[in-house]
């Protein structure tokens, strides 16, 4: 038996995906940018492809899609690109709860002299937008947040964001990892008003190693790859048109499944949230219950440790994580968790359960019957009994 509930860690290739990109691993192998007759549906699915992400993001035009190989690449790209542009502002602003991807790169560049700022978030996982308005001044180049949190699933308001941005300094760039909200919930980048926004395809049901950058018009960037004049030189390698196929169709079909995610993958969750709180005295929801994308809880179990849980629950088939997969081997707490003040108690004993289009009903039943007894033998092996006896008391 096998229940996967990592769904923010990577997804299941979807089988019309596969389809689509099969023939350009065998058939139509040529090169893109041959000017021979063979090479014409290498190029004309890039095409189709780019129209396809346009489509899924609502950008005014194709041209305004850059594929990559994964969502750090784009968001590399947009961050790396649009301080290129402007050598002279040295100032950045972002958020605690960011991905790995976007939190290690800026302390990288504050380790290259640029000023960043960390905006601080509430117990909820909510951003202190009042301390966002307060950072902004004549030197930032680039605010980036994220739009949903990979961790807790909490969204962040990006359309305020932006004009919060654009009120403050109307030259200062936006760019947003969107890369835990794509086929989850819709994405409009002409209503949100951002500058910047990237998505990785393997969090929708296509394949790793398929990204996409969204670049307003407005907005200029320097390359991060030098080389051809692939992606209108703004990325350099031969593309790797079966992937891009693949993210392509995948973009299409996720956005024909938002209504079901929006209301059968919100309603399991919930339910295995509700089943697992009711049943298990020591566990406690670790975000708001609101402003979530529809697929992700995170749920702290006190005084018992996350690594323990989780290979308890792979003995029995059902793969869920203690956070972010990119920081999965680290023994340090959650930087998303801390950031949002989760008590000692409950920090190491988080799991994050994530869901796709594949969960089903059976699956989350199975998973709200088999908790409580792993966590009632963990809990019998903590050394904190006191403690759990008291909390229990309370629970009562």
């Amino acid at each position: 038996m096998l229940i996967y509930l990592d769904n923010n860690a990577t997804t299941k290739v979807d089988e019309q995906v596969l389809e689509a990109m099969l023939p350009y691993f065998s058939e139509q192998y040529a090169n893109p940018s041959s000017i021979y007759d063979f090479a014409k549906p290498a190029a004309r699915a890039i095409k189709e492809a780019r129209g396809q992400m346009k489509d899924f993001l609502n950008a005014a035009n194709e041209n305004e899609i850059y594929f990559t190989a994964s969502g750090s690449e784009s968001a590399n790209m947009a961050v790396r690109g649009v301080l290129g542009t402007n050598k002279n502002k040295r100032h950045i602003i972002t958020s605690k709860v960011e991905h790995a991807c976007i939190f290690n790169l800026y302390r990288q560049l504050e380790k290259e002299g640029y000023r960043v700022d960390f905006i601080d978030v509430n117990a909820k996982g909510e951003l202190d937008l009042a301390q966002l308005k307060e950072k902004i001044d004549f030197d930032t180049a680039l605010v980036s947040i994220m739009y949903a949190n990979n961790e807790t699933g909490v969204v962040f308001p990006v359309k305020e964001i932006a004009q919060i941005i654009k009120s403050k300094n109307p030259e200062t760039k936006f760019f947003t990892d969107a890369v835990q909200a794509a086929g989850k919930i819709k994405i409009d980048v002409q209503d949100l008003g951002v500058d910047l926004l990237a998505v990785s395809g393997h969090k929708f049901h296509a394949p790793k190693g398929a990204g996409a950058l969204y670049v307003n018009p407005g907005t200029m960037i320097t390359p991060l790859i030098v080389g051809g004049h692939q992606e209108r030189g703004k990325r350099a390698a031969t593309e790797n048109v079966p992937y891009i196929a693949g993210i392509g169709k995948a973009a299409v079909l996720a956005a024909d499944g938002l209504g079901y995610e929006a209301t059968e993958i919100k309603r399991l969750r919930d339910k295995l949230e509700a089943g697992i709180l009711k049943n298990i005295f020591n566990a406690r929801l670790n975000t708001g219950v609101t402003n979530r994308v529809p697929n992700t809880t995170n749920i702290g179990f006190e005084y018992i440790e996350g690594e323990l849980i989780l290979l308890h629950l792979s003995d029995l088939g059902i793969c869920a994580s203690s956070g972010s997969a990119c920081t999965s081997g680290s023994l340090e707490p959650s930087h998303v968790l801390r950031a949002m003040n989760v008590p000692f108690t409950s920090i190491h004993g988080s799991i994050r359960f994530s869901l796709s289009k594949y969960t089903t009903e059976k699956e989350i039943d199975y998973v709200i019957e088999k908790m409580p007894a792993i966590i009632d033998k963990l809990t019998g092996l903590s050394p904190y009994q006191d403690e759990l006896d008291a909390l229990k008391k309370l629970k009562m």
